[in-house]
């Protein structure tokens, strides 16, 4: 049986990497649009996995929000594609809609001079468009679980010349619900030869399933804690006393946060809600964002908050993962999450690829073991706020 400990592990010590995207012998259409795009050197994930995936390799890639793992798969799956060849060669399966469009916009910024055609399939888009843009061909395809299978089911995504599958966040994909339906559309027939390549920040014993049903001779790129540096994220909690006492602390550190952009992250849809109106009330400017919203309207908020037209977001886990607002300086955590990986993911919205960023974490005592095993899981100490805030916001 497949497993964590028995997957070949590859790490900067025992593969080789490139220092440079030129070294990499990519294509001059890829490189222009690799720099074009704003990216000047490799990532530590995009040193080591990029390279084995143009090979061939069926590969398990772990890495941190925000250190290039978009940018790794689309790079690959950019020299892999024939483009005299306007057949879907590439299939990218994201866990939510927003990671999917952001996925997208990726292939076509990076992918700019090699004239990719691309489509983002998701619900909620109409069907018929969907598939009069499949008619007239696309090289590569990104989409959720649902709409994909959807797409192959009515023989309007034809799998015969898919040579590389990419999933996404590989872990939410795995669990219940994604899991099954992930399955259901390995049954759909894909060509043997086809290439897998899973990447996610966090890789729980149920992503290794995958690789003994579906993978062959997987190998698994880890970028190490250190690699990683979770450093350039300054961390600070603010213990609170009572549940109830944490909107004044918000108000407290309200003029700090409105000179940066910022995301404030509750636990559920009705903390969400209720934080927004409370905000509001007081005559202060932000926006908020739930997964219950119709998609137009999610799409709405986020345009204006990419735009700058509100600095503050306040939102559930739907944005924890995956969405690059490169401008995010600052993540709250209204609420600890009650899962330990969305804490990575959570900060990870700021400190953007090496950019500097600031997590706050409002604890009460129920919060307290929440946190101790955060940091113990990933060896961190988070640091109580300082006094002199200034000096963390200037």
């Amino acid at each position: 049986m497949t497993s964590q400990e028995n997957i070949p592990e590859l790490t900067m010590e025992n593969i080789e990497k490139f220092d440079t995207f030129d070294a990499m012998q990519l294509s001059e259409e890829i490189l222009r649009g690799i720099y074009a795009y704003g990216f000047e050197r490799p990532s530590a994930i995009q040193q080591l996995a990029i390279m084995p995936i143009i090979k061939g390799k069926d590969i398990i890639g772990q890495a941190q929000s925000g250190t290039g793992k978009t940018g790794t798969f689309t790079i690959a799956a950019l020299q892999k594609i024939n483009f005299s060849m306007l057949e879907p060669q590439v299939l990218v399966i994201a866990p939510t809609r927003e990671l999917a469009q952001q996925i997208t916009s990726v292939f076509k910024g990076i992918g700019e001079y090699c004239n990719i055609k691309t489509i983002c399939l998701i619900g909620g888009d109409d069907v018929r468009v969907n598939e009069n843009a499949l008619r007239e061909g696309r090289h590569a395809i990104i989409g959720t679980p649902g709409r994909i299978y959807h797409m192959i089911d009515k023989k309007s995504l034809k799998l015969n010349n898919i040579k590389l599958l990419i999933i996404d966040e590989a872990d939410v994909m795995l669990e219940k619900g994604f899991k099954d339906q992930l399955y259901e559309i390995f049954k759909l027939g894909f060509p043997s030869t086809m290439q897998i390549a899973l990447f996610s920040a966090t890789l729980t014993q149920q992503t290794y399933e995958i690789s003994e049903k579906f993978m062959q001779n997987p190998v698994k790129i880890k970028i190490n804690k250190e690699e990683v540096n979770l450093a350039g994220i300054q961390q600070y909690k603010i213990n609170i006393a009572k549940e109830e006492h944490k909107f004044g602390t918000l108000l407290d550190l309200y003029s700090y946060i409105s000179i940066k952009q910022a995301i404030i992250y509750c636990n559920n849809k009705n903390k969400t809600i209720s934080l927004a109106a409370e905000l509001n009330d007081k005559k202060l400017s932000m926006t908020f964002m739930h997964g219950e919203m119709p998609q137009e309207e999610r799409n709405a908020i986020m345009a204006d908050f990419r735009s700058g037209k509100y600095r503050i977001l306040i939102t559930t886990d739907l944005l924890a993962r995956g969405i690059d607002i490169q401008q995010v300086s600052l993540v709250i955590n209204y609420d600890i999450p009650t899962n330990r990986e969305n804490y990575v993911h959570r900060i990870g919205r700021t400190g953007r690829y090496g950019r500097k960023g600031i997590a706050l974490n409002f604890v009460t005592d129920r919060d307290e073991p929440l946190v101790k095993d955060i940091e113990q899981y990933y060896d961190i100490s988070i640091a109580n706020l300082p006094d002199k805030v200034d000096e963390i916001f200037g």
